[in-house]
């Protein structure tokens, strides 16, 4: 990630990856990053003690799933999930690229 005010990001290029799973920081704003991620395959059940998240899907779409219910996604979407509250994520269709917006440094404690 570059630091420049006037860096034209091209997210073609950043969600180009074979892995099954691809999370990387392509921005920052204030005290926020926003990060792309790829993922053809579910991601671990987790929370971000200390920072909310907002998702917005741009391919493929994802399903958030919550203790309580699932939500899908669907690209030109977005939602936020508040501090603290356990989730993992997977993809609608074989392949899913969403931004995520957070507070820069926010820790994530994997769960059960």
């Amino acid at each position: 990630m570059q630091n420049s005010s006037f860096e034209v990001i091209n997210l073609s290029s950043e969600a180009a990856t074979t892995e099954s799973y691809d999370n990387h920081p392509i921005a920052r704003v204030n005290d926020h990053e926003v990060r792309i991620s790829t993922m053809t395959e579910a991601y671990h059940w987790h929370c971000h003690p200390d920072s909310d998240e907002t998702f917005l899907a741009l391919q493929g779409g994802l399903f958030i799933d919550f203790d309580d219910r699932t939500v899908e996604l669907l690209p030109g979407h977005m939602i936020t999930v508040n501090r603290g509250v356990r989730h993992r994520t997977r993809p609608i269709t074989e392949r899913s690229v969403n931004l995520t917006f957070e507070r820069a440094g926010a820790r994530s404690e994997m769960l059960p």
